[in-house]
């Protein structure tokens, strides 16, 4: 196992936790592969790219950035960015150990020699490269930013008492029907999470739909979906096993698009200050 150019383990992994936020500006490459020195110290990229800074960065640069991401990367990185363990490729959307937008456009444009990351296509200008930069730096939370009146020990015992890890979890304890919430903090900002806690079907990310398979003889075996093509799907089941199922087999395969995780309106409006600071507090332990 190796890390890419962002940083992160080129094996698929990574915590499973959607949202973006359009705070941070700068994207965080760190680790640089051998690979890639010959990219990065080409004469043409320190004159056309290196010595400048991103001039896309408007919010229509980020939605035009993710439409060509979605065209362009969103087969082996997910529709999400959050990676596909299926291509080994890498989840996009945590916090990425990056510095300059500059070297994030080389990996984009020029991909990593020796992987099976390509370049993206010559038919995309650097304008189109810029804005999937522009769209990868609108994940990431800057705490610095907010001051929440919530407190996170009370927080934290809010989310023990609702018994949320049954469905989500924080640093390897709890279930997998939800979200990996160990980094949620880096990712959704106070409104996003209060949102999300208050409304949960107001962003539903493909990955947490559910798939309800109706077998031949009438029993329904329902789930997350894990994986689906044209005639198979697989879904994780209530004991958390995985189920692979070939779809002319079977009565029916449903997709539910809304979310498995009831609404949180049984608290008062200090408590769920006190459940959005736990979890905006949530960050990998270093």
């Amino acid at each position: 196992m190796w890390k890419n150019i962002l940083g992160v383990d080129y094996d698929g992994s990574g915590p499973l936790v959607e949202g973006r936020s359009t705070m941070r500006k700068t994207a965080r490459v760190g680790f640089v592969p051998v690979a890639l020195v010959a990219v990065l110290a080409a004469p043409g990229f320190a004159r056309s790219v290196a010595a400048q800074e991103n001039p896309y960065t408007t919010a229509l640069d980020q939605l035009l950035g993710q439409q060509t991401f979605l065209a362009q990367c969103g087969r082996c990185h997910g529709l999400d960015a959050r990676g596909n363990q299926e291509t080994a490729a890498p989840d996009l959307t945590g916090p990425l150990d990056a510095n300059t937008d500059a070297r994030l456009f080389a990996v984009i444009r020029e991909g990593i020699p020796g992987t099976a990351m390509p370049g993206i296509s010559r038919r995309a200008s650097d304008q189109m490269v810029w804005q999937i930069v522009t769209y990868l730096n609108s994940f990431g939370v800057d705490p610095s930013l907010y001051e929440l009146s919530g407190d996170v020990t009370r927080g934290q015992r809010i989310y023990a008492d609702r018994e949320c890890a049954r469905c989500h979890r924080v640093q390897g304890e709890g279930g997998r029907f939800g979200p990996d919430l160990t980094a949620l903090g880096t990712r959704l900002d106070p409104e996003a999470i209060r949102l999300s806690l208050t409304d949960p079907d107001a962003t539903v990310a493909p990955r947490w739909w559910t798939v309800r398979v109706t077998r031949a003889d009438g029993s329904v075996v329902e789930g997350p979906r894990m994986d689906e093509d044209t005639f198979t799907v697989r879904l994780l089941d209530t004991n958390e096993n995985l189920r692979h199922f070939v779809k002319g087999q079977v009565r029916s395969v449903e997709l539910v698009k809304t979310s498995t995780m009831p609404a949180v309106r049984d608290v008062t409006a200090g408590q769920l200050d006190d459940l959005v600071a736990y979890l905006f507090s949530l960050r990998p332990q270093s």
